[in-house]
């Protein structure tokens, strides 16, 4: 199993839609997290992309000198840069990263944003563009060039002369819930992701994108987003979850809904249709949580229980083809902590957690009494 963090750079707070508990998204602020993933043993971490974010490879290219091992989900948008320029950030950063670049390629499902950015194509034909885009991309990393003549993309003596560390080129990442999502998927990508949906829904996902993929003659791994809320016990999850959201009032919801309507993003109506809206029964599977995606676009469901549980939600997605998981919390900083401190004890992870050094007292603990080391327990099995 794969755990990877995020770092919030369209905003971090305590509670969902209001100022109060909000902090200033900053390099300090930013570094404090990515930092803290990299040392906990996270994977890499999810930068996200649009109009309401920093731009994901600026903040990225920041946070290579600050990290060791962390890797960074940094998204590609076709439409919105041309495959050889985006060739050529890519191989840039995962060479003086030593390798530690992955792509997240994103098409859109804002319309109303995409028009902002100068894209005014269909769902289909974004769709059919990001195959072209993700063909001549692949081309340029793998043989360093490219001669194309498609619908959208037409590409004359096109050139990368700088390779990336990572071969044949930093894995792709994709998540794409519409039929011709997922078979762009099956023919590009390496890992495909969805929202987190319940196990069932996605156990379907999975069946059908590894279907697809067959057909094409290629494999594909999987991965899935989620925020995480967690605490010692199950009670104390819960009424974190409920604090999440204390402040947001049904106004606040029906204009966020108003705005997630306008999206012709399949997998935003999915999100969406979890909730519809409503306050109640946001149980939409055992700890599953739909409440984030009543104001919060994209991954809206949250895993709440205490380590062994939530850790066991985990490993029934891993049981279905699960292999990469993206989580998040509020504030980031904090709940990056928590999830590595009470989850990964209880998963066989890739990397595992802090390294000990048994020589090292400080970071496992407040010396007692001035004199006394502080006893090891087992908290929840």
């Amino acid at each position: 199993m794969n755990v990877f963090w995020f770092i919030p750079t369209h905003g971090d707070s305590r509670y969902l839609g209001v100022t109060t508990g909000g902090r200033e998204v900053n390099l300090a602020y930013l570094k404090q997290i990515a930092q803290a993933a990299d040392t906990l043993g996270y994977q890499g971490a999810l930068l996200p992309t649009g109009t309401s974010c920093e731009d994901a490879w600026v903040v990225a290219s920041s946070l290579i000198p600050v990290t060791s091992q962390l890797k960074f989900l940094v998204a590609v948008r076709p439409g919105l840069t041309s495959p050889s320029v985006a060739a050529r950030m890519a191989s840039t950063f995962d060479r003086l990263s030593g390798g530690r670049l992955l792509i997240n390629v994103v098409t859109g499902g804002d319309p109303v944003e995409l028009a902002g950015d100068g894209l005014h194509l269909s769902h289909t034909d974004r769709y059919r563009l990001t195959d072209e885009f993700l063909t001549v991309w692949r081309e340029l990393i793998e043989n360093g060039s490219s001669n194309f003549d498609g619908e959208f993309i037409h590409i004359n003596g096109g050139k990368l002369l700088y390779p990336s560390v990572q071969t044949p080129y930093p894995p792709l990442f994709f998540g794409g819930s519409s039929q011709i999502g997922k078979e762009i998927a099956a023919k590009h990508v390496d890992v495909y992701l969805t929202w987190g949906e319940p196990p069932e829904k996605v156990a379907e996902k999975v069946k059908e994108v590894r279907e697809l993929a067959e057909q094409e003659g290629r494999t594909v791994k999987f991965g899935i987003r989620l925020h995480a809320i967690v605490r010692e016990t199950e009670e104390e999850a819960w009424e974190a979850a409920g604090d999440l959201i204390k402040y947001v009032d049904d106004e606040l919801i029906a204009a966020s809904q108003k705005v997630f309507a306008r999206f012709d993003s399949v997998g935003q109506s999915r999100m969406s249709e979890l909730h519809n809206g409503k306050r109640e029964n946001l149980e939409i599977s055992p700890n599953l949580w739909a409440g984030v995606g009543l104001v919060r676009g994209g991954a809206g469901t949250a895993l709440v229980g205490d380590p062994k549980t939530v850790a066991a939600r985990m490993k029934e997605y891993e049981e279905i083809g699960i292999e990469s998981f993206i989580l998040s919390g509020y504030p980031h900083l904090e709940e990056c902590y928590r999830v590595a401190e009470l989850v990964f004890p209880h998963l066989d992870l890739k990397q595992h957690s802090i390294q000990h050094n048994p020589a090292i007292v400080s970071p496992f603990g407040e010396i007692v009494a001035n004199t006394l080391a502080p006893k090891q327990i087992k908290v929840n099995g």
